[in-house]
């Protein structure tokens, strides 16, 4: 299996090869944000970043599209938010697929039965095992809900 840099590279080579501008401007901005992400690794005295730290950034990519998105719309501003949406959509490309509803409801489930959390107190124990057993596939954001929900029902 290829790792997210190497397909980033293989990609953005495509992509120019068949004249698709939108598509190399956003594999480049995705380019770009891994280096500013490795850079800041470095920076802190670590490696470069493996794909879990990759695929971690990439989601801050497209959450902060999705907020952009609900702003042009809410502005009026129909173009602005097909663009965002058109890049949160290469963006997704290089995510691992994200876990449907029952899964997560299952998974977040098992982890707070696993680490015998009964309080918001516990919270930290379940997200720490559901991120280690996961790593990259679980989206840390929807995860969070369905914890705090779980535990203060």
């Amino acid at each position: 299996m290829t790792n997210i840099r190497t397909r980033l590279t293989e990609d953005t080579k495509t992509a120019m090869k068949a004249g698709e501008k939108e598509r190399v401007t956003t594999l480049r901005m995705i380019g770009a944000k891994v280096k500013d992400a490795d850079i800041a690794a470095r920076g802190q005295g670590k490696d470069a970043l493996n794909d879990d730290d990759i695929t971690s950034a990439l989601r801050g990519m497209v959450k902060s599209r999705q907020e952009s998105v609900k702003m042009y719309r809410e502005g009026g501003r129909e173009e602005l938010a097909a663009k965002e949406e058109a890049e949160i959509a290469i963006i997704r490309e290089f995510l691992p697929p994200e876990m449907d509803e029952a899964a997560l409801e299952a998974a977040v489930k098992t982890a707070i039965a696993d680490s015998g959390a009964t309080t918001m107190k516990d919270m930290g124990k379940v997200m720490g095992a559901l991120k280690s057993k996961f790593g990259a596939s679980l989206d840390l954001g929807r995860a969070n809900g369905l914890v705090k929900a779980a535990l203060s029902a």
